[in-house]
């Protein structure tokens, strides 16, 4: 009887050929890589807008509750409106220049209500471009 022992499991892998692989590799791709030219992307071009773009309508909500209005684009003054005059204003300007774009600067203590309100507003009387100035902050 010959007594065999039972064969004691490899748990190990062996790491050599593949480090040798990878060495390989990083030597071909260090010769070659001096030798690739890079692309060259040919970006269209466009020609230039004609139009210079628009200044804004400015409407100021003050804290008190009071509407202003200011035309950027004529370089006008602050003009204290109501909210009727201030709907018929901004019709009469939208009908000469329907892409001039205007925007709500309003008190930060003023009620959110009071900005949907003025928004609606604009909404009503077909204006394209609205938005909300807004004071960038101190990071």
């Amino acid at each position: 009887m010959s007594s065999r022992r039972p064969r004691k499991q490899m748990n190990q892998i062996n790491v050599v050929p593949y480090i040798d692989v990878m060495l390989v590799l990083l030597i071909i791709f260090m010769i070659t890589a001096p030798m690739i030219n890079p692309g060259q992307v040919e970006l269209p071009s466009v020609a230039k807008s004609q139009s210079v773009p628009v200044e804004p309508i400015e409407v100021t909500i003050r804290a008190d509750g009071t509407l202003r209005l200011r035309d950027r684009a004529t370089g006008g003054s602050d003009n204290v409106v109501t909210r009727a005059e201030l709907a018929g204003i901004i019709n009469e300007k939208q009908q000469v220049n329907p892409d001039q774009p205007v925007v709500i600067a309003a008190d930060k203590s003023v009620r959110y209500e009071e900005v949907m309100k003025i928004m609606s507003l604009m909404q009503q009387n077909h204006v394209k471009r609205l938005g909300l100035l807004a004071k960038p902050g101190a990071s």
